[in-house]
């Protein structure tokens, strides 16, 4: 026992579960809070950004990148909720992140005066994007009530969550006992029968095939072994890619996914939700599906599988691979047949110019270890499909939420979170536009993160479909934007321009050398569409059926 305040209590509570970095902004409802972050300075970094939303990213970029949890901190109301879009992020791209906020004045919650940054109910606000927001009404609560939120954070399937605490309890002192963090949470027992029939299933197949996604991370081994014993495709959506490495003559991505699902007779389907090959591959009927998932619920969507594992993607695949050995069939290499279908894959993405040649030099000049953060642009789309991927998490991507302006301070999240390690950020001017304020961020911090902005001044994804879907009627997309490098100068960062590939490599080699964070601006004009190679489930939706391409 000790005698602390709430805020104290918070961060040696943080401390004592592995935290090492915050990423916030300071405000009223948060004094005791920043007060005690001060004390902890040589234990605890924090990193205040320009933005809340930018505190978020970053947060969501450290745990993406290193599979650690990433950590935000802002006020109450405004500021929390500022933070949506990131905690949206990483609930859909199953990441932890833990949400700290403040309150008003405890006597005052509920009561609708009017105070500074106060909401309707901001529990329920937020749990409409969270799994679990907890709420500690003294400091003796506060140890309990954040270990529960590591443990719904982690103890399943990984998710943000949110943890508050009004200001006058946070500034309070009272003798308090720290808990130590659980050293690991329980895993569901797996049924003998469930595993039986899956080893019957894919031991049997005589073309399976095994799709995974960011819940693979942390199995890799496991995963090549099952791999290599059924020689199986293994097919990573854009999350999961570097699960296997791209060296590996099994290793295939999404668009090669598509050319060997007609012969595919089995797919294993391991921490990803499988919806394009479930939705809109058609042979839903033909294909038996195992599925291995911590989260029963999504383990069941978009369809029941025939065979259901319900165990983290480590554990499954062990004591898979374990059965298989026993009653797996001989199978030929298939090392000739998916060298085939990528080189057939590689081959119309190298019609796609000049996506293809400045891709090809960012893969070239980043390290297999280095980092690529994509955004919701042309060049990003391109790279989580068109670039090999050597390791796992080294590809980071906002997911299906496909959030504008993602990606740059994801990207200095993922360089705080791996500061040896080369970080390069591929963005579009739209969504840059979104959280270019960071630049403050990256400068204050010495974040070393080289941002290549490629610019068409206009969000280029919508321009394209109102011209191929609406007659050209364009509106609300043309953009008026500042010069990129005289902007990253005004910073007091490097800034560069690359009219082409061979001047992006010059650039990205200086960006690299330099001392501190660089931004080179690509010049670009319209760009051809890479979506018309990938079959997924409509964004707009279809009259008719549930499956069909997104425009």
């Amino acid at each position: 026992m000790a005698k602390m305040t709430g805020g104290q209590v918070i961060v040696r509570t943080l401390m004592g579960h592995g935290i090492d970095t915050v990423f916030g902004l300071p405000g009223v409802q948060l004094d005791n809070l920043f007060d005690a972050l001060y004390e902890a300075k040589g234990r605890i970094r924090t990193i205040h950004t320009r933005h809340e939303q930018g505190a978020a990213y970053m947060a969501l970029g450290y745990a993406q990148s290193s599979g650690r949890v990433g950590t935000c901190l802002a006020v109450p109301g405004p500021g929390v909720l500022n933070m949506g879009a990131a905690l949206a992020t990483a609930a859909g791209s199953n990441v932890p992140v833990l949400c700290l906020t403040g309150q008003i004045p405890s006597y005052q919650i509920g009561l609708g005066l009017g105070i500074a940054h106060e909401i309707r109910d901001q529990p329920q606000a937020l749990g409409g994007i969270v799994k679990w927001v907890g709420r500690a009404g003294a400091p003796a609560e506060v140890p309990g009530v954040l270990r529960e939120g590591f443990r719904q954070m982690l103890g399943g399937r990984h998710q943000p969550v949110a943890f508050e605490m009004a200001p006058d309890l946070m500034g309070r002192a009272a003798e308090v006992e720290l808990l130590a963090a659980e050293p690991d949470y329980p895993e569901p027992g797996l049924s003998e029968g469930a595993l039986a029939s899956a080893a019957r299933l894919l031991g049997g197949a005589e073309k399976p095939a095994i799709f995974v996604g960011s819940g693979v991370f942390g199995a890799e081994a496991e995963l090549r072994r099952v791999a290599e014993l059924l020689e199986a495709p293994v097919i990573m959506s854009r999350t999961g890619r570097g699960a296997l490495s791209d060296r590996h003559h099994l290793a295939q991505g999404i668009i090669e996914g598509q050319l060997l699902w007609g012969a595919t007779d089995v797919a294993l389907v391991v921490g990803t939700r499988f919806l394009s090959p479930a939705l809109a591959w058609g042979r839903e009927k033909e294909v038996k599906v195992v599925r291995i998932d911590i989260d029963p619920e999504q383990a069941a969507k978009p369809r029941p599988a025939d065979v259901c594992l319900v165990a983290r993607a480590r554990t499954g695949l062990r004591l898979l691979a374990e059965r298989l050995e026993g009653q797996n069939r001989a199978r030929p290499s298939r090392k000739a047949e998916m060298a085939a279908v990528k080189g057939e894959v590689q081959g119309r993405l190298a019609r796609l110019q000049p996506q293809h040649g400045f891709a090809t030099v960012i893969r070239d000049e980043v390290p297999d270890d280095g980092f690529l953060a994509t955004d919701v642009t042309q060049l990003g789309t391109f790279i989580q499909h068109g670039v090999p991927i050597y390791e796992p998490r080294t590809l980071i991507t906002p997911g299906f939420q496909a959030t504008l302006g993602y990606a740059f301070p994801a990207g200095l999240g993922a360089k705080v979170a791996n500061p040896e390690r080369k970080v390069a950020v591929i963005i579009g001017d739209g969504g840059f536009m979104f959280t270019v304020q960071e630049l403050s961020t990256a400068v204050k911090h010495g974040i070393e993160v080289v941002t290549i902005v490629f610019r068409d001044d206009a969000f280029g994804n919508v321009k394209r479909i109102q011209k191929e879907s609406y007659g050209g009627r364009n509106i609300a997309v043309e953009l008026a934007n500042p010069d990129f490098v005289r902007l990253a100068e005004s910073f007091g960062m490097l800034g560069l321009r690359a009219r082409t590939p061979a001047e992006l490599r010059r650039a990205l080699r200086e960006g690299f050398a330099a001392r501190g964070p660089a931004l080179i601006e690509v010049p670009v004009g319209e760009l051809p569409d890479i979506w018309k190679l990938i079959q997924r489930p409509p964004s707009q939706g279809v009259v008719g059926g549930p499956a069909g391409r997104a425009g």
